[in-house]
Parts: C-alpha cells; sequence; structure tokens
C-alpha cells in the first residue's frame, strides 16, 4: 500500500535546471500527489515532472527540410541525422510549395592594406 506524499518529503524528478533525475523536496500537495517540487541541489522550485523530461526543442519537420536543402546543394553529402519517415513525408509537402532563389555567385574580394598604427602615431606626434 501506498502513502500518500507529505510536504517535506524527498522524491526523485527531472531537475529542469540541473537537467537531470535529482532528490526533491516536496512543496505543494493537491489530493495527496506532488505539485511543486524543489530541487536540494540547485534550490529551484518546479511543477512535479513525474521524472520525465521536457520534449526537445527542436521541430523534427524543420530538421527534414534543412536536410532536403542540403541534398540539393550537394547531393554527395550524407544526411547528418536520422529523420522518421513521417515526418519527411510531410517535409516534401511542404517543399513543393517552397521557392528556391537561387544565390548568385560571391565575387574574390581584393586584400587592401591598411596603415599600420605606428604610422599613425609618428604622424600625429610630429605636428
Amino acid at each position: 500500500m501506498t502513502r500518500d506524499v507529505r510536504l517535506g518529503d524527498d522524491i526523485d524528478d527531472f531537475c529542469v535546471r540541473c537537467k537531470r533525475i535529482m532528490n526533491h523536496a516536496v512543496v505543494s500537495v493537491i489530493s495527496g500527489v506532488a505539485a511543486k517540487v524543489r530541487c536540494r541541489t540547485c534550490h529551484s522550485d518546479h511543477d512535479f515532472r513525474h521524472e520525465q523530461a521536457p520534449p526537445p526543442k527542436v521541430d523534427l519537420r524543420k530538421q527534414a527540410l534543412f536536410n532536403e536543402v542540403l541534398k540539393k546543394v550537394d547531393p554527395t553529402a550524407s544526411a547528418p541525422a536520422a529523420v522518421p519517415e513521417t515526418v519527411v513525408e510531410e517535409a516534401t509537402v511542404v517543399e513543393e510549395a517552397a521557392v528556391v532563389e537561387e544565390v548568385p555567385a560571391v565575387e574574390q574580394a581584393v586584400p587592401v592594406k591598411l596603415p599600420s598604427p605606428k604610422a599613425k602615431a609618428k604622424s600625429k606626434a610630429r605636428k
């Protein structure tokens, strides 16, 4: 039989600041379940996450579209990361509607010789 969580109890949870599962103290309880916890390492308060990390911020659709663009630029290059097929199918639908502009060739820059700082200091000293 599991007892209800009480204020101050130790509980493991994913800390949003430490980015790890750490020891936490229960700060708030609703209906016998921890609602807010405080990390015992960094002392940050956050909602109880049931030891679940937040979803990654990388959007897989954007990554699939980026990989498609890279394939068009250099078809011999391999994709840097594997992307699920469902995401690639969605990306091809979006890709058909997108318009790709050609980038003009960059001309080679001519090096410019700048005067040395010592020359400026000498000319100011003479005046």
